[in-house]
């Protein structure tokens, strides 16, 4: 019976770590400048405005969450 052992490893580098952790931080804070924006658009329309679409002002918060982030 062979058997074969494969000992290759990964090369991620410190540098590449870091890097993904700040690429990842961007990400992260770029998804939130969208949320508030989002939020802060749709706090700013009128009642009639929400009513046009569908939306209550109690559900501002979720729908800017579910925008932004996917439901």
């Amino acid at each position: 019976m062979a058997f074969l052992n494969d000992t290759r490893g990964f090369d991620i580098t410190l540098a590449d770590s870091i890097r993904s952790a700040f690429k990842a931080q961007a990400e992260r804070r770029a998804l939130r400048r969208a949320y508030r924006r989002t939020r802060d658009e749709l706090a700013g329309l009128s009642g009639r405005e929400l009513a046009d679409l569908g939306i209550s002002r109690s559900e501002i918060t979720r729908v800017a969450h579910e925008a932004t982030y996917g439901a």
